[in-house]
């Protein structure tokens, strides 16, 4: 069984930080990509960064360029998420999501795992 778990989400002030964390489990992380998209409500879920695992490659939604930073730690299988300079349009949910090869696409269908979301709210 292939499980994603989240954790970091919070309510914050407009400026502050947050970290998103995501484990991998039930299958080897080796020759897949992880990331995040986000869901506003009203809105599409749209994505927000990924990371390839054997090559260290990342690709990120021009909205969090520059506020945005996505990492992982190879031997606890999770991905991070550290999100900066957090602005009330940051505001969804965060979804975890991982896929069974290497290449990183903005395409929601070419994902293969989904984790059950964590609410990130930030105050103006």
């Amino acid at each position: 069984q292939v499980q994603l778990v989240e954790s970091g989400g919070g309510l914050v002030q407009a400026g502050d930080s947050l970290r998103l964390s995501c484990a991998l489990s039930g299958r080897t992380v080796s020759s897949t990509a992880m990331g995040w998209f986000r869901q506003a409500p009203g809105k599409e879920r749209e994505f927000v960064a990924a990371i390839s695992w054997p090559a260290d490659r990342t690709y990120y939604a021009d909205s969090v360029k520059g506020r945005f930073t996505i990492s992982k730690d190879n031997a606890k299988n999770t991905v991070i998420l550290q999100m900066n300079t957090l602005k009330p349009e940051d505001t969804a949910i965060y979804y975890c999501t991982a896929r069974n090869n290497y290449y990183i696409t903005q395409t929601q269908a070419s994902w293969d795992y989904w984790g059950q979301g964590t609410q990130v709210t930030v105050s103006s």
